[in-house]
Formats: structure tokens, C-alpha cells, sequence
């Protein structure tokens, strides 16, 4: 079960780079023990549902949206977004809200991101809670975007395998980065409702139809695609 819904206390934006302005925010105790809640995709984003992780009056919850998504802008930009840019983002918010130290909590993609900020930052992390770990390593990706979940939920795969021309299947995240990034904005669209989708439909054994419908709105499924395929 998680924590009732709460509002935000503060939130706003910070410019790290010509490009780039992340959105954040604070909800919960503001004398509480300082968390960050790192989110996964790449391309994600937070939610007031992220925030129900956190005991409210124990902690001073901060979430943010990493480049290119959520709040964040511009959407969808792929531009000086590496993770050690994301890094810089998440010590430049620390320091915006005067924060000594803080639990780093990352889930997904956010666990590889706590991790490495942990390892360049130690002095900073109180605590480090990782849940759902995946670390993007080559055999990973290739379970997930090539073959190997497409075995636990066959049918969510289909539409996402053969939305793909049969002779391009052997290399799944090349045929899609090639639609994603190419100047057919109908194509961009579709490659990432499908790509976007795919990976919505696989984030709960049980089937969440809320949850998939959410992957599936455009502004979303572009950023959420293009940003993880990026990575």
C-alpha cells in the first residue's frame, strides 16, 4: 500500500544548460529527512503517484523531471542529454534547495542513475534504495527490446515486433531509433506509441489498462521513446 496523496509544497525550474530547464518539486515534511526520488524510462517522468512512496510526515520528498520529459524542456530533446548530464542536474537541485545530504531512491532506469550519482557523489547519499533494478547492461537490453520478455508477454510483443518490417527485426532498437529520429513526423509517432506501449504493457504481471492508455498519448510515448532509445 502506499501513502495517501499529498500536495506539493514548492516546486519550479532550474536551467542547467542553454537547452535545457527541469522542472522540480517538494511535497511532504520540509524538516523531514530529505529524499530525491530518481525516476526510470529514461524519459519517465514523475507523478503525484511517486510521491506516495514517501511517509509525508517523515520526509522532505523532491522529485524531478529529467531532461527532455515529463515537465521538463524541451520534449522529447535528446540534446546534451547523457547521464552525466542528469548527474549535474540532480547536484545542481541539491544545491538549489540547500540540501546537505539526501536518500537517493531510484527504480528502473532510476536505480542506474541513484547508483552512479551514489559512486560520484558518496558524501551526499544518506541512503541508497534501489527497487525494480535494471542497469542497462547489453544482455538486458537485448532480453527486453530483442528477445526474451517477448516470451512472458507474447502478446503485448506482437504489436511491437511486427510494427517493424520483417527485414529489418533482427536489430529491434536500430529499426526503431531510425523511425524515431527520422523526419516522417506521422512515423515518429507511431514508432513510439508502439515502443512506449510495449514496455507499458510488460510494467505489471497483471495488465494495468490505465496504465498502458497513459503510455499510448503522444506527448509521452515521444519522449519516453526517443529518450530511452537515445540511451
Amino acid at each position: 500500500m502506499l501513502y495517501p496523496q499529498i500536495k506539493i509544497n514548492k516546486s519550479g525550474f532550474i536551467q542547467v544548460s542553454k537547452i535545457h530547464n527541469i522542472y522540480w518539486e517538494e511535497s511532504g515534511n520540509p524538516q523531514g529527512k530529505p529524499v530525491v526520488f530518481v525516476h526510470g524510462g529514461p524519459g519517465g517522468g514523475v507523478s503525484a503517484e511517486t510521491r506516495r512512496f514517501f511517509n509525508p510526515d517523515k520526509y522532505r520528498i523532491i522529485q524531478f523531471d529529467q531532461r527532455g520529459c515529463g515537465k521538463s524542456t524541451p520534449n522529447a530533446c535528446v540534446e546534451e542529454n547523457t547521464t552525466w548530464d542528469l548527474i549535474g542536474d540532480m547536484e545542481s537541485i541539491r544545491k538549489l534547495l540547500n540540501v546537505d545530504k539526501w536518500q537517493v531512491f531510484g527504480g528502473s532506469w532510476g536505480s542506474t542513475l541513484a547508483l552512479v550519482y551514489a559512486i560520484s557523489h558518496p558524501d551526499r547519499v544518506l541512503e541508497l534504495v534501489l527497487r525494480g533494478i535494471f542497469l542497462l547492461r547489453k544482455s538486458e537490453l537485448q532480453w527486453f527490446y530483442q528477445k526474451g520478455a517477448s516470451h512472458i508477454f507474447a502478446d503485448a510483443w506482437k504489436p511491437y515486433y511486427e510494427f517493424i518490417p520483417e527485414n529489418e527485426r533482427h536489430d529491434l532498437m536500430t529499426a526503431y531509433q531510425k523511425r524515431l529520429f527520422g523526419e516522417d513526423r506521422q512515423q515518429q509517432l507511431l514508432a513510439a506509441r508502439h515502443w512506449s506501449v510495449w514496455e507499458g504493457s510488460t510494467c505489471h504481471m497483471i495488465p494495468d489498462t490505465k496504465h498502458i492508455a497513459e503510455t499510448a498519448e503522444d506527448e509521452f510515448a515521444l519522449a519516453f521513446a526517443r529518450i530511452e532509445n537515445h540511451y
